[in-house]
């Protein structure tokens, strides 16, 4: 009887490790981060493509202070002065065009897929 008890704990120990086992590899990896150089009065690169999940990073190399506008106001920060970093996770598919407030000339677009 201690022999069957041993041999059902035992199987039931490898049933155990093995749904884990698959659990993780089954699991989806996390997005890995993205970033966005603002630099000469530009965004680099100006079109970034990202899986859903990003975390996308802006860090202005300018002089001068710029900001990360998207068109519908969604993504938003502050004015970000030399050095200075802004990071927004996408969590949805889609296409977002985003500007700098202080100088709307300035461009980018980030996809989401």
């Amino acid at each position: 009887m201690r022999r069957i008890f041993y041999l059902a704990s035992m199987a039931a120990l490898l049933l155990t490790m093995l749904a884990g086992r698959q659990a993780t590899l089954a699991a989806p990896a996390a997005a890995a981060p993205a970033e966005v150089k603002i630099d000469n009065f530009s965004f680099s690169p100006a079109t970034l493509t990202v899986p859903v999940g990003t975390a996308v990073t802006w860090t202005n190399r300018d002089d001068i202070p710029h900001t990360v506008v998207s068109d519908d106001k969604s993504i938003k920060s502050k004015a970000l002065d030399t050095d200075e970093k802004f990071t927004f996770t996408f969590s949805k598919a889609g296409t977002y065009t985003y500007f700098c407030s202080i100088h709307p000339k300035m461009k980018g677009t980030i996809v989401v897929q």
